[in-house]
């Protein structure tokens, strides 16, 4: 089981409320450290392994910083993300450009990077060629449809999904990319996420490692990459089981030795971009109950909403709750806790057994550290929540602050508003 413990004591996240206010995520750099070295060791023994972060699940330079630190990439999908990859030292082959729907400025900078550019659609290589020219490295993102089995609602089923290439398609892309005068390849999927199923992944990695031994067989091409994609689950219920990274690692291991060793493959390069497992298990959103509504149901009001954090109203995910100072108290009462949004689905829990809960009690929403902040918004005029790194030496810094009403009026040309006075 996945114990849920807060990163520091109540009585530290309470003097951080006081200190900072509410709401803030919070960010545990030495767990976020740990754990990326435990990810790394699981893949040493695989040839130039590399972990491209997704940059969309906690798009922040300072956690960049420390990922790129410990040897991480980037996964960037967006022409900010490109930037935030730039602002830390990043470039050429730490950055992986994988986009859909991509427009050809976005191309532009990620190719004046020298990142890994790879194509989700088999008509983007004419539109790049013609505008740029291709680089001498290109990658190609695989749908294998109704090939796989399996799926989930973030991503959907293979065949449902708008990304990547048919496997006509990917024979067909390599053989236009030869002709235009491309020479090393590499192949990418990313077809689930949020998988805590071990075997799921490993058969993902033996679809790959077959796809790229039938590259070779029949157009005599030799990848050079494999990227597996993202999607390793974290346990968000306290009752679920984290994945076992080493076994992982190992099983993968196997697979490479029994599929591309004997195809004389045995020195593919291997890359990953997880996200929600670098860092979702360690970040926290910290809010104060500030209502107690009781009609036909009992409802906390939060001092944050959805706009802090969209994922329990739009996948209906769980998110383990903590009241802080009431950890041993018995969670005999049933709340919906709820944001202050126009929408009825701005709700962080529901029928959710929790202690008594008072006005003023700290809340804390456990593995906010991907998708937390990340997909924030600002309907209803709701503004987005500061973030907080705790640091290594235990100190804590604000790592973004608060948006300010100034913030949201900015982009306005209107007779008072954007610039207000304070």
């Amino acid at each position: 089981m996945s114990e849920k413990k807060l990163p520091i004591s109540g009585e530290k996240i309470t003097a951080l409320a006081d200190s900072f206010g509410t709401p803030f995520h919070l960010y545990d750099e030495r767990a976020i450290r740990a754990n990326v070295k435990e990810f790394l060791q699981a893949f040493a023994w695989a040839p130039a392994f590399k972990e491209y972060f997704a940059v969309k699940a906690l798009p922040n330079p300072y956690i960049l910083q420390i990922l790129a630190e410990e040897g991480v990439g980037a996964d960037c999908s967006s022409m900010a993300e490109l930037y935030l990859a730039e602002a830390v030292g990043l470039k050429n082959k730490d950055i992986c450009f994988t986009s859909n729907d991509t427009p050809m400025k976005e191309y532009e900078k990620a190719k004046a990077l020298g990142a890994i550019i790879n194509f989700d659609d088999i008509s983007h290589i004419d539109s790049l060629d013609q505008a740029l020219g291709l680089p001498s490295f290109v990658s190609m993102r695989y749908n294998p449809g109704p090939l796989r089995q399996g799926g989930n609602t973030i991503i959907g089923y293979p065949e449902q999904a708008k990304y990547g290439m048919t496997d006509a398609q990917i024979f067909q892309a390599v053989v236009d990319c030869q002709h235009r005068g491309v020479e090393h390849f590499g192949l990418h999927t990313m077809i689930v996420s949020n998988e805590l199923n071990i075997q799921y992944l490993i058969e993902t990695a033996v679809m790959m490692f077959q796809l790229a031994v039938r590259v070779k067989e029949r157009l005599g091409v030799s990848v050079e990459l494999i990227n597996l994609g993202g999607g390793i689950g974290i346990p968000y219920r306290p009752e679920q089981e984290r994945v076992d990274l080493a076994k992982l690692g190992q099983e993968i291991e196997q697979a490479y030795c029994r599929i591309l060793v004997p195809a004389g493959l045995g020195q593919v390069a291997l890359a990953m971009e997880s996200g929600r497992m670098i860092t979702g298990p360690y970040g926290y959103l910290v809010a104060k109950a500030i209502h107690y509504k009781d009609t036909y149901k009992q409802y906390i009001g939060l001092d944050a909403c959805m706009a802090d954090l969209m994922r329990p109203a739009l996948y209906n995910a769980y998110h383990h709750i903590t009241v802080v100072g009431k950890e041993n108290q018995p969670c005999d009462h049933i709340y919906d806790v709820t944001g202050s949004l126009c929408e009825n689905n701005d709700k962080f829990a529901i029928d959710r057994s929790l202690p008594k809960i008072d006005m003023g009690d700290l809340l804390v929403i456990h593995d906010t550290g991907a998708h937390g902040y990340a997909m924030g918004f600002n309907y209803n005029g709701k503004l987005r929540s500061k973030e907080l790194l705790l640091m290594e030496s235990g100190e804590v810094k604000q790592i973004r602050r608060a948006e300010t009403l100034e913030d949201y009026f900015a982009t306005l040309d209107y007779p008072g508003l954007g610039k207000r006075k304070k």
